[in-house]
C-alpha cells in the first residue's frame, strides 16, 4: 500500500529550540505590548471624541470615583461606535485585554472587567491628543485586541474560583476542552464536569520544579500554554510533553507518590488543574451516571446519563425520566436501543447533536453470503415477513423507524452503496403492499430535505490516465482504474517490446530518492507527490534511474503573465476550481482515508488526496513564482499581488487556498527576501501581518477555530487540519473497548465530519452568486 500525500507546510508541534530562539521572547513580547498600548490609546481617543460624557465623576455607595467609566457603558460605546465590535462578549475579551496589559485598570484594583453598571473603570495614564485620530491604525489595534480577546477572557474565566463561574462562563471553557487533546476521549458529560472544576495555574520561569518525583500526588495537570520535561531519577530526561497534553493522573488513579519530576522547559507555562479531591468525585459521578445492560451476564449496551438532554435529539433514548446516551455496545444491542428510542418523525436534516446515536459506517462488504451477524441483516431481522401479530401498531412503528433509518442512509452514502455487496442486497426488500404507504411518505420526507447532491469524480471504478517512465524517459501511457494495483498496472505493460516478468514499479521523487511499490499497493495514481514519477524498470536498471527532467522543476516563471491578471480574478479562479474538487469529496471518504485501506479495502480515497495535492501544488506554485522572478522590483510587485490574492481568498471563505498562499509566502526562501519586503507599501505589511496571525498553530490553532466559528456556509475549510483532528480522534481512542463498540468515538468522528456538510450547505449556485457580487 502507498503512504498517504505527505501534507507540507504545517508544523503539528510546537517549534524546536533552535528556531524558537531565533527571536527573543521577551522582544516580542515587549513588541506586542506595544501594539496593545497603542491599541488602547488610539481607542480611547474614540471614544472621548464620539462620547464626551463617557469619561465622567461617578458616585457610587457614598463614594466618588473620578473620571471613569462603568463597565455597561464602555461595552455600549464600544458596540455603537461603529467599530468592528459586534457582540458583548467580543467587547468583554477587548476590554480584559486592556486590563490585563494595564491599560485599563478597575477603581477598586480587581482584575476582571465586568459588563455592569456598579463595576467603574479608568483608561490609565492616557490623555488623548491630535496625533491619535489615526482611524487605520485604530482599525489595525482593534483587530489585534479582538485577536486576543477571546483567550484573554477564557484566562480570566479560569482564574475565577469554580463557585462564581456563570453559566455562559461554563460553556465557554466547555467549548475550549472540546479542542484539548488531553480530554478528546471523555464524554461531553464529564467534559462539563471538568469545566466547573478547573483551576488555572501559571509560572513564569524555565526550570521551575512544578513537582518532585515521590511527592504525594494532589493534582492531575493539563498543559494550557508551554512544554515540560519528565525526568527520573534511573533514566533522566524522559520525554518531553507540549500543549495539549496531560500528566499526574495515575498517581491519583492508584493513590501513589510522583513517578517522576516535572520541570518547566521554557518561560511562561500555563496548566488547567483538577484536584484530586474534585477528580475522585467525578470518576464517582461518572460510575453512578452509568447504565450497564447485561445479556447472560455479558454487558451488551452502556449507557450514560445525559445531564443536560437536548429535547430536540431525536436518537437520545430515555429510560424513565432521565435521557441516555449511548457510549458503547454490541451492534446488535446499539440497533435494537436505536430502532426502540428514535423518533419516527423525524428528518434527514435534523442536525448531529452530541446526545444522539449515528449510524457508524457500513462494514466493508462481506463474503457470500453475507453472515447473519451484519447489522444490515439485523434490520430485515427485525422488518421480517411476521405473522399475523405483524398488523399490530407496535410493529408498523417499528418498520416505519426502519424505513426512515434506511432512507437516511441511503441518502448519506448515496452510489457509495452501488460498491458494497451485501447493501445492495439487503436494499432488494421483496414487494410488500403494506409498506408502499410507509415508503411513499420516507420518499417524500427524503425529497423535501434533499441534502446537497455529491457526484464523485473518482469513484473507484472511474478509468484515469496513467503515465508510466521507463529508465530512458520515454513514457507509456495505459488507461486504468484509479484503484487500480501495482501488479494490475505492471500487468498493462506486457504488450511494450522489453517487458520482463522482473519489471518493478518504483516512484521517484526529485531529488533522486526511489521507492519500490509492493504488487499489492493500490491508489498509486493518487498518493504521488508535486514532483514524483512512476517508472517502471527492471532490477538490473534500478541503480541507474534518475529523476525525469520535467521534476527539476520549471527555469522561468509566469509573472510576466499574472501581471495581465488582477488578483480578484485569480482568487475567483481559484475558488471555483476548488470548490469543485471540495464538492466532490463525500463525506463518508473522510473516514475511509483516516482509517486507513486496511479496514476499507475496496473503498476509494481518491478525491481526498487530490484535494490535499490542490494545497501544496498552490503552496508551493507561489514560493517558486518568486523565487524565479529576477527583478527585486518586479519581485515586490508579485509579492503585493499574492499577499492581496490572500486576502480575498480569505474574504471568499476559501479558508484551505488561503492557507495554502500564506505557508507559500510564509516559506524561508521567501521570508529571507528582506530587499524585497522592503519595498511592499506598509499598508500591504500590515495586511499580511494581520492575516499571518490566523496561521497561529498554538492552542490547537484557536484562531482559526474562532475565526470559522463565525463564518456562514458555503466555506471551504482548511482540510489538513480537520483531518488532523479527525485523526487524533481515532487514534486516540479504541474502536472496541471490552468487545464493545466505543459508540462514543464514532459520534466524534461524526461531529467532525458534520463540518464539511455544514460548508457544503449551500448549493454551488449561491457560491458562484456570491462570487460574482463580491459579498463573500
Amino acid at each position: 500500500m502507498t503512504s498517504a500525500p505527505r501534507i507540507q507546510g504545517i508544523r503539528w508541534t510546537p517549534l524546536p529550540e533552535s528556531e524558537s530562539t531565533l527571536v527573543p521572547g521577551h522582544n516580542l513580547k515587549q513588541a506586542s505590548s506595544n501594539k496593545i498600548r497603542r491599541a488602547g490609546r488610539l481607542l480611547c481617543a474614540h471614544l472621548v471624541v464620539m462620547y464626551p460624557d463617557l469619561i465622567r465623576d461617578h458616585k457610587h455607595h457614598l463614594r466618588l470615583h473620578r473620571q471613569c467609566c462603568s463597565g455597561k457603558e464602555l461595552v455600549d460605546a464600544l458596540l455603537s461606535a461603529g467599530l468592528s465590535v459586534q457582540t458583548r462578549s467580543q467587547a468583554l475579551g477587548l476590554c480584559q485585554v486592556l486590563m490585563d496589559e494595564g491599560v485599563l485598570a478597575h477603581v477598586r484594583q480587581e482584575s476582571y472587567f465586568q459588563d455592569r453598571d456598579a463595576q467603574f473603570f479608568r483608561f490609565v495614564a492616557l490623555e488623548p491628543s491630535a496625533e491619535d485620530r489615526d482611524g487605520e491604525e485604530l482599525l489595525e489595534g482593534l483587530a489585534l485586541l479582538t485577536q486576543l480577546g477571546p483567550t484573554a477572557l477564557l484566562t480570566t474565566i479560569l482564574r475565577k474560583p469554580p463557585n462564581q463561574r456563570t453559566d455562559e462562563e461554563l460553556a465557554l471553557i466547555f467549548e475550549e476542552l472540546l479542542h484539548v487533546k488531553a480530554v478528546a476521549h471523555l464524554s461531553s458529560s464529564v467534559r462539563r464536569e471538568l469545566a466547573a472544576v478547573l483551576l488555572f495555574e501559571s509560572h513564569a520561569k524555565a526550570g521551575t520544579v512544578l513537582f518532585s518525583q515521590g511527592d504525594k500526588g494532589t493534582s492531575w495537570y493539563i498543559i494550557w500554554k508551554g512544554s515540560v520535561n519528565v525526568v527520573t531519577h534511573d533514566k533522566g530526561l524522559v520525554c518531553t510533553l507540549h500543549e495539549g497534553d496531560d500528566f499526574g493522573q495515575l498517581a491519583l488513579v492508584n493513590d501513589a507518590p510522583r513517578a517522576a519530576t516535572i520541570i518547566l522547559r521554557e518561560d511562561s507555562c500555563h496548566f488547567l488543574r483538577v484536584d484530586k479531591r474534585d477528580f475522585n468525585r467525578i470518576l464517582k459521578d461518572v460510575e453512578a451516571n452509568t447504565l450497564r445492560l447485561k445479556e447472560h451476564g455479558k454487558v451488551v449496551l452502556v449507557l450514560e446519563k445525559n445531564s443536560q438532554g437536548s429535547n430536540s435529539s431525536h436518537l437520545a433514548g430515555t429510560l424513565g425520566s432521565s435521557r441516555y446516551s449511548v457510549m458503547a455496545g454490541t451492534p446488535e444491542k446499539i440497533l435494537d436501543y436505536l430502532l426502540e428510542t428514535m423518533r419516527s418523525d423525524s428528518t434527514l436534516s435534523d442536525p448531529v447533536g452530541e446526545n444522539q446515536v449515528s449510524p457508524p459506517p457500513p462494514p466493508p462488504p462481506p463474503p457470500k453470503p453475507p453472515p447473519p451477524s451484519e447489522p444490515e441483516w439485523g434490520l430485515l431481522h427485525h422488518f421480517g415477513p411476521g405473522s399475523e401479530q405483524d398488523k399490530a401498531a407496535y410493529i408498523l412503528r417499528k418498520r416505519q423507524k426502519i424505513l426512515w433509518l434506511v432512507n437516511q442512509w441511503v441518502s448519506l452514502y448515496g452510489r457509495l452503496l452501488q460498491a458494497e455487496a451485501c447493501a445492495v442486497a439487503f436494499l432488494q426488500v421483496r414487494g410488500d403492499a403494506r409498506l408502499g404507504p410507509l415508503l411513499r411518505e420516507q420518499m417524500q420526507d427524503r425529497r423535501r430535505n434533499r441534502l446537497l447532491l455529491l457526484t464523485l469524480s473518482f469513484p473507484s471504478s472511474s478509468i484515469v490516465s496513467y503515465d508510466i517512465y521507463r529508465p530512458d524517459y520515454s513514457c507509456l501511457t495505459r488507461l486504468l482504474q484509479v484503484n487500480a494495483s501495482v501488479q494490475e498496472i505492471i500487468a498493462s505493460l506486457v504488450d511494450c517490446q522489453d517487458w520482463t516478468k522482473d519489471w518493478i514499479l518504483v516512484k521517484v521523487n526529485s531529488t533522486g530518492d526511489k521507492v519500490i511499490l509492493p504488487m499489492e499497493a493500490f491508489g498509486v495514481f493518487t498518493s504521488l507527490g508535486l514532483n514524483e514519477r512512476l517508472f517502471a524498470v527492471s532490477v538490473q536498471e534500478l541503480h541507474n534511474l534518475a529523476p525525469h527532467p520535467d521534476q527539476l522543476g520549471p527555469s522561468v516563471g509566469s509573472w510576466e503573465s499574472l501581471d495581465f491578471i488582477s488578483s480578484k480574478d485569480l482568487a475567483n479562479q481559484f475558488t471555483e476550481h476548488d470548490w469543485n474538487l471540495f464538492k466532490s469529496i463525500h463525506q463518508v471518504e473522510l473516514i475511509y482515508y483516516v482509517v486507513g485501506p486496511q479496514k476499507f479495502p475496496s473503498a476509494t480515497t481518491a478525491n481526498v488526496e487530490r484535494f490535499l495535492r490542490r494545497f501544496n501544488e498552490l503552496q508551493f506554485w507561489i514560493t517558486t513564482e518568486l523565487c524565479l522572478c529576477p527583478d527585486v522590483i518586479k519581485r515586490a510587485q508579485l509579492l503585493r499581488k499574492f499577499i492581496k490574492l490572500a486576502a480575498h481568498l480569505k474574504d471568499q471563505r476559501n479558508l484551505n487556498s488561503f492557507f495554502a498562499v500564506m505557508f507559500g509566502l510564509s516559506h524561508s526562501a521567501i521570508s529571507r527576501l528582506s530587499r524585497t519586503w522592503e519595498k511592499l507599501p506598509h499598508k500591504t505589511r500590515k495586511l499580511y501581518g494581520t492575516m499571518e496571525r490566523m496561521l497561529d498553530p498554538s492552542w490547537n490553532h484557536r484562531v482559526y477555530r474562532l475565526a470559522v466559528a463565525k463564518l456562514s456556509p458555503p466555506m471551504i475549510p482548511f482540510m489538513p487540519l480537520l483531518l488532523k483532528d479527525m485523526t487524533f480522534i481515532h487514534e486516540g481512542n479504541r474502536t472496541l473497548v471490552e468487545n464493545l463498540v466505543n459508540f462514543e468515538k464514532l459520534r466524534m468522528m461524526a461531529k467532525a465530519v458534520h463540518l464539511v456538510h455544514h460548508c457544503r450547505s449551500h448549493p454551488n449556485r449561491e457560491y458562484r452568486r456570491m462570487l460574482g457580487m463580491g459579498e463573500l
